[in-house]
């Protein structure tokens, strides 16, 4: 388990060095009866690593809770925008101070009806790609269609008081080819229209952290993880790579 692994290894790894040559080589058996943090240079076999694909070495981390995560795939983050786009979007939350909203029915056999609203800035809207906006009963498909154009792209539904962010287990926020993804356990999300801060500031930026944090998101970051199991003639050795 890869989770139990980190902890593990933050607890009580040393740290093992593949360079400095003004360090001599140390059998793995001294290593592992020494007390960390230490520093040693080995010479070793790799006996066996994890995953044995390298896309399953990429998880999601939270910095405030320490908890790793799978990525979910398309598939999860689809069925999620196709159970938030069974409800019509409330039109008294169109047109507002801060972002105006466009509405159409698509002409298939579910004749959904999407709503996209664009954040101003100054009460105008910005340029395609300085835009943020907000969409709902989106599919994935016309969500990435809107990322290749538009800065940012926020999927929210619409409730009896505002409009809200979606499950957490969706991204909150896509720019360009990149999901964003806030922790379940960790984040507290506040109404959508605390975006209207960010909006009125001189040069509106539209960061990640920065929408992260205004929306109460404890942002999940990509990070890279591998196991690997070295060997000598004298024992074995866990080494742990994690990096962002």
């Amino acid at each position: 388990d890869l989770d139990l692994d980190l902890q593990r290894c933050q607890q009580l790894s040393v740290t093992v060095l593949t360079d400095h040559q003004d360090l001599s080589n140390t059998e793995l058996k001294t290593i592992t009866n020494s007390t960390a943090p230490q520093q040693y240079r080995i010479r070793a076999k790799l006996r066996t690593y994890k995953p044995q694909k390298l896309h399953q070495s990429v998880k999601l981390h939270c910095s405030k809770c320490n908890s790793l995560q799978e990525v979910p795939d398309g598939d999860d983050f689809d069925s999620i925008l196709r159970g938030s786009a069974g409800a019509a979007p409330n039109p008294e939350f169109h047109n507002t101070s801060w972002y105006e909203s466009v509405t159409w029915t698509t002409q298939d056999q579910k004749q959904r009806e999407i709503a996209i609203h664009f954040v101003k800035h100054d009460e105008m809207l910005q340029h395609p790609e300085d835009t943020l906006l907000m969409i709902e009963g989106g599919t994935l498909k016309e969500i990435w269609k809107l990322t290749k154009r538009f800065k940012c792209v926020i999927p929210v539904r619409s409730t009896e008081d505002d409009l809200e962010l979606l499950d957490l287990s969706a991204p909150f926020l896509l720019q360009g080819k990149v999901k964003y993804y806030g922790c379940k356990q960790c984040s507290t999300p506040k109404p959508v229209k605390n975006l209207s801060s960010i909006a009125a500031e001189e040069q509106p930026s539209w960061e990640p952290s920065e929408i992260a944090q205004v929306l109460g998101i404890e942002l999940l970051q990509y990070v890279f993880i591998m196991n690997f199991t070295l060997v000598d003639e004298t024992g074995a050795l866990n080494a742990y790579l994690f990096d962002y």
